[in-house]
């Protein structure tokens, strides 16, 4: 078994996606995922599966799809990805509410800062399949735009290393 972290992309934010966190929880044992848990009503899960990262994925948006009626962005990463973040975050020193991973699926694209507007005090960094962004001044006021942020889905760095641990603790 292998323990993995779905991110799920708009889900219980702004107003979008509602998802009680319970119903993900049953939607995750009925999918045959095991140890499941929850983290933050955003769309966060936890849990152990036999399946490689793309099986999980395609089996929890599957479910996801006929919960919803449409489709549900889902990133998975494995403990050992989820921890690599962690410790790949260049802004360490920083408030970790002010620093977000924005994961994707794919690898970044080959300019990953092409496109991008509206930098002020932010600072971007790149990852292997995330973005790192120190919002200095915080998030309200950023007018940042990263333009393929919409395939992906952003954490702040203090939900990443609570959920790298919760899933250390399954592996």
């Amino acid at each position: 078994m292998n323990a993995y972290v779905a991110l799920l992309r708009a889900v219980n934010v702004g107003g979008t996606g509602k998802l009680p966190m319970a119903e993900l929880v049953d939607m995750c044992q009925r999918a045959g995922f095991a140890d499941v848990r929850t983290y933050i009503a955003s769309g966060n899960a936890v849990f152990s599966s036999p399946l490689d990262e793309a099986g999980v994925r395609d089996r929890l948006a599957r479910c996801l799809q006929a919960y919803a009626g449409k489709p549900v962005g889902v990133l998975v990463r494995t403990a050992a990805e989820m921890a690599a973040v962690v410790a790949r975050n260049p802004f360490r020193d920083a408030a970790g509410n002010r620093v977000v991973a924005l994961f994707m699926d794919e690898p970044l694209p080959r300019d990953p800062l092409q496109g991008v507007t509206g930098i002020g005090e932010e600072q971007l960094a790149l990852g292997q399949r995330e973005l790192f962004i120190h919002y200095g001044d915080g998030m309200a006021d950023s007018r940042l735009r990263i333009p393929f942020a919409a395939q992906g889905t952003a954490r702040n760095i203090n939900t990443v290393t609570r959920l790298a641990a919760m899933a250390a603790e399954l592996d």
